[in-house]
């Protein structure tokens, strides 16, 4: 048995130690003509952590992220409303980290290029189309756009992420992503520690703007500085094609937090000095009856596209690895095992899409928001318990798979 994996992001490279792992052998093809540390901020949650440690990245990812201590949420006045520990600080057997994209992405590139080889990790491959029945996948040189030669495997998996062309060419009716009605506006700033230096906070709802910030690289000069990763949630009736490489303009977003002063952070001047930003929407799709086709499955973002809230998108596929690797090793048949893969995979992450929507971990924020109609509290306790704000976060653990019992459980 080989295994083609098309595309070399997180579901991709993860999936590749995992097959490693079980003695699978496999190849990467990726379109990029260099693969180098990209993107922004993302959060690896225990249920995740828990796959990478057993990978043995555990030491590595310390060395390059921030382990995450607590969630602090506060509204748009800055007023506190609710904290809970995070990862080991919250009794995990594993722990929480914040880490810049491209940090995680090169310690699984580093650590599957030692393991299997750098031959195993080829680049500037497009992929065109697969034949689900032959297991053959078609691709192009992405620089020229020459046809190169197609590739054959027991099975192949599209980690292509959202805009799969794989997934276009099962589902081409499908339409562009679903637009959430919220535009988002993301940067990284170089700032000193802001309360533990390991904290994750989460700021005002969607009206008029939510924000999120949390530090993804510890010391990064000699003042002692931490990069700090951060998101603007607006509502937003229209927005432009999603491209996570659109530049963003300070002017579109400023005005609606230009008051957000705090005692423990000046948000203007704190998103002012921000190496650079970044504008997306937030988008989804609907979940998909089915992934496997054949020889033929989705992965990650490919197989199911999610707003990013409740770091859940990147956790989701590093499951999915794993969950794909152990059904490759234990069920014969390849076929079998795509849809046995599907079987255990599909059901969960539909949830995850869905609660995504309905229910996000920040729904605390959405709550008491309606609660106080926008207004100042005198006592975040006449507003709402600190019982009813415990059950809101446990209720998005148990639907993302992270409640501490899940995990426990072998």
């Amino acid at each position: 048995m080989e295994v083609v994996i098309i595309g070399a992001g997180i579901g991709g490279l993860t999936l590749g130690l995992m097959l490693h792992r079980t003695g699978i052998p496999c190849r990467i093809y990726e379109s990029a003509q260099e693969l180098k540390a990209v993107g922004v901020g993302i959060s690896v949650l225990p249920h995740a952590s828990r796959e990478l440690v057993g990978l043995g990245l555990e030491e590595a990812l310390t060395n390059v992220a921030v382990t995450t201590r607590e969630f602090c949420f506060f509204n748009r006045y800055g007023q506190f409303i609710y904290r809970e520990p995070a990862g080991r600080y919250a009794g995990y057997d594993y722990p929480q980290f914040s880490i810049h994209r491209g940090d995680l992405q090169m310690v699984l590139l580093e650590a599957f290029i030692a393991r299997a080889g750098a031959d195993r990790v080829i680049t500037g491959r497009r992929c065109t189309g697969v034949d689900a029945d032959a297991g053959v996948a078609h691709f192009v040189d992405s620089a020229s756009g020459k046809a190169l030669e197609s590739q054959q495997g027991s099975v192949v998996v599209s980690c292509e992420g959202i805009h799969s062309t794989v997934r276009k060419q099962l589902y081409p009716n499908e339409g562009p992503p679903k637009y959430s009605g919220i535009n988002m506006w993301r940067g990284v700033t170089r700032w000193q520690p802001i309360m533990t230096g390991a904290s994750m906070l989460r700021i005002g709802w969607h009206h008029p703007a939510k924000v999120l910030l949390y530090p993804i690289r510890n010391n990064i000069d000699a003042e002692g500085r931490q990069l700090v990763n951060w998101v603007i949630d607006i509502e937003t009736p229209e927005y432009q094609k999603n491209d996570w490489n659109r530049p963003g303009k300070l002017e579109d977003f400023m005005p609606v937090i230009a008051d957000w002063h705090f005692d423990w952070l000046d948000v203007p001047a704190f998103i002012r000095s921000a190496d650079a930003i970044f504008e997306y929407p937030m988008v989804d799709q609907d979940p998909l009856e089915r992934w496997s086709y054949g020889r033929l499955t989705l992965l990650g973002d490919a197989a199911h596209p999610m707003y990013p809230r409740g770091a859940n998108g990147a956790a989701q596929a590093i499951l999915d690895a794993r969950a794909l690797s152990d059904a490759l090793k234990n069920v014969a048949d390849p076929v079998a095992a795509l849809k046995f893969y599907e079987e255990q995979r599909l059901p969960a992450t539909r949830e995850v899409v869905l609660a995504n929507r309905r229910a996000p971990p920040d729904k605390i924020l959405q709550e008491v928001y309606k609660r106080t109609g926008d207004k100042p509290f005198a006592n975040i306790d006449d507003v709402i318990s600190p019982q009813e704000l415990a059950a809101l976060s446990e209720s998005y653990k148990r639907i993302a798979g992270y409640d501490k019992e899940k995990l426990k459980a072998p």
